[in-house]
């Protein structure tokens, strides 16, 4: 099993219940999640040894965000403890045609104000085999898009692989600011995953006529782009979740993925989910999938498809994190999604 490294914000999550808008709500039900975290629970319920790195307060809050990622076996003996509060986002789950929608309160959170002074990367990254970030943590503010790039250039330095998964979120930053940041990481990025918005709004490259509203994909639009991002950034493999999205039940959901080598490019069998549980998360259990296929050696190819069964599964699990195993998600991959029940 691989060292993997993860870095980012973990927030305590608010969801209306029962797919309540927020004025109908009298109560919340209570999750930890954030993107990196995600990736962080997903890896280490597939066997892997797993490092979570952030910044949370000193407070009971904080502790019980530190107890669920325990409970799943992350580490966590390199979280730094102090600033002033952990981030809160409200989800109010969609329904049909009626979209989720999210609410931060984040600011000031315990990561955007922590420095690499906080951390002992040296550290963190001996024996690491592979490092992940996204592009969440460098929004939340200019202090924490400095402690990314300090870690990235430790991870480097250490001879970690580099993964991405680029995050576009315009509640925490514009795109002329996401392209300046995020451009300048890319050297040091040797797997980039995202979605087609993702391409466009954090490094400006648009797949052909692809819909992101509409999920229509122009398959032919993800060569030529990933060709360019190769070209000017050096990518051993570039890879784009592809969501269909009929509705906010009811999604097609598969991957294309290209070696930066030999430029071959492959798209994955397609799932078609419904009804969605919760979709939060899924990208997050998607770069995962990869991360672990990846790590236990699987070819590129089978890295995607073990990805795409594992964020499928998550589509069906209600909170951020993916709890499902690596049989379950290899019985899915194999083509048993019956659901019949396990006796």
């Amino acid at each position: 099993m691989a060292k993997i490294v993860t870095m980012g914000e973990i927030m305590l999550r608010l969801s209306t219940p029962n797919n309540e808008k927020f004025i109908q709500a009298d109560e919340f039900d209570v999750n930890y999640g954030g993107g990196e975290a995600n990736v962080a629970v997903s890896l280490a319920n597939y066997g892997h040894d797993v490092e979570f790195v952030t910044a949370i307060p000193k407070n009971p809050i904080g502790d019980c965000a530190v107890a669920a990622l325990r409970k799943y076996n992350v580490g966590t003996k390199h979280i730094a403890r102090g600033g002033e509060r952990l981030g809160i986002y409200f989800l109010e789950t969609g329904s049909a045609m009626r979209a989720s929608s999210v609410v931060y309160d984040r600011a000031h959170s315990s990561i955007s104000t922590a420095t690499a002074a906080d951390f002992n990367f040296d550290e963190i990254f001996e024996g690491a085999d592979w490092f992940h970030f996204t592009g969440i943590t460098p929004a939340v503010s200019d202090r924490a898009a400095e402690l990314t790039e300090a870690a990235l250039k430790a991870a480097k330095a250490h001879g970690v692989t580099v993964s991405v998964d680029l995050n576009f979120r315009k509640k925490l930053w514009s795109s002329e600011k996401a392209q300046k940041v995020m451009t300048n990481f890319m050297q040091y990025v040797d797997v980039c995953i995202g979605n087609e918005e993702d391409a466009e709004k954090v490094l400006g490259f648009k797949p052909g006529n692809t819909d992101v509203t509409s999920g229509e994909l122009e398959l032919q639009g993800y060569v030529d782009i990933f060709n360019q991002m190769i070209d000017k950034f050096g990518f051993k493999y570039v890879i784009s979740s592809l969501r269909e999205s009929r509705s906010a039940s009811d999604n097609g959901w598969s991957a294309c993925i290209m070696d930066g080598k030999t430029r071959e490019f492959y798209h994955s069998k397609k799932y078609h989910i419904t009804p969605i549980v919760d979709r939060v998360g899924g990208g997050d259990s998607f770069a995962a999938g990869v991360i672990s296929g990846m790590s236990d050696g699987k070819d590129f190819k089978g890295a995607l498809e073990f990805a795409v069964a594992a964020s499928a599964l998550k589509h069906t699990i209600p909170g951020d994190f993916n709890l499902v195993t690596r049989e379950d998600v290899e019985t899915l991959a194999g083509g048993d999604g019956s659901g019949r029940v396990q006796r």
